[in-house]
């Protein structure tokens, strides 16, 4: 799908799980459950979905899921299968290869967002996109490198520092226009310095949620995560968002949600919700 200049298609990054009462938080299963229902351990099944910004000579990712390094107990616990996991196949269905991705927006440092940013060569850790800038927001940056209690399970290492000794990651510092026609919006609530790209275009724009608004069943303002830093921020946050969604035309991007991709939204008299899923 054509959004400005640029030609937007979702990447399909892998399937895990998380816990389906820590993704809904406060919300009770009764109600979420309707949504994303639960296996028998109450794990909910979740996507790795990045997105492909392809324009004015750019090949852009923003994400780029868990990646190849993690253990194998992290694997078991999150149920990754490697098989669906290796971007240079993924990227190969667009004609592409690793070494032909430009620049890399990096949401947040959480492993399940930026753990395919570097891979293990020669027993080294070196960047995956040989050829491509990183682009992370400074407090998000400092946070990843001296995390809370709450976060530290989240950020490893290996998974940015290799980007900055190897001269590719440029930090970021707050909202900005950083290519023509891609703008750059933040979010604290989640986690400090979060960033989402905002693709423009004429009539319709298209919004990257990350971990905002992770999938469409937490549209509405009070439906969030237990995994959010700061709950009374992100409903603030979320309630700016989505008001300028529909005033501006925008679709939505869904990061994690298992079926959706993206959706556009509407206002009804109680709370925001989908109006209409749409392809990318």
């Amino acid at each position: 799908m054509k959004f400005g200049n640029y030609e937007c298609f979702a990447i399909e990054l892998g399937d895990f799980v998380l816990d389906g009462g820590a993704m809904f938080g406060v919300v009770p299963k009764i109600l979420w459950e309707k949504k994303i229902p639960a296996d028998k351990n109450n794990f909910i099944p979740m996507k790795a979905r990045s997105l492909l910004i392809q324009g004015n000579g750019k090949n852009i990712l923003v994400d780029n899921g868990p990646g190849s390094k993690l253990s194998g107990k992290m694997k078991n616990i999150y149920r990754i299968d490697d098989q669906t996991t290796d971007i240079e196949t993924i990227l190969s269905k667009h004609q592409l290869i690793c070494d032909d991705i430009t620049d890399v927006i990096i949401t947040h440092l959480h492993f399940d967002h930026a753990g395919g940013s570097t891979i293990i060569k020669d027993n080294n850790t070196v960047p995956t996109f040989r050829a491509a800038k990183y682009y992370v927001q400074k407090n998000q940056y400092e946070e990843a490198l001296n995390p809370g209690i709450k976060e530290a399970g989240s950020y490893f290492k290996e998974n940015f520092v290799p980007l900055e000794k190897s001269g590719v990651l440029i930090i970021l510092d707050g909202p900005l226009v950083l290519f023509d026609g891609i703008e750059i919006l933040i979010s604290n609530g989640h986690t400090p310095g979060q960033q989402h790209p905002l693709v423009k275009g004429d009539g319709v724009s298209l919004f990257y949620c990350a971990d905002l608004i992770p999938t469409s069943a937490h549209i509405p303002i009070p439906w969030h995560m237990a995994y959010d830093n700061e709950p009374l921020s992100i409903l603030k946050e979320k309630q700016e968002i989505l008001s300028r969604a529909i005033l501006e035309n925008w679709v939505l991007f869904f990061e994690h949600d298992p079926v959706v991709a993206a959706a556009s939204v509407k206002k009804g008299e109680k709370d925001f919700s989908v109006d209409k899923v749409i392809s990318i």
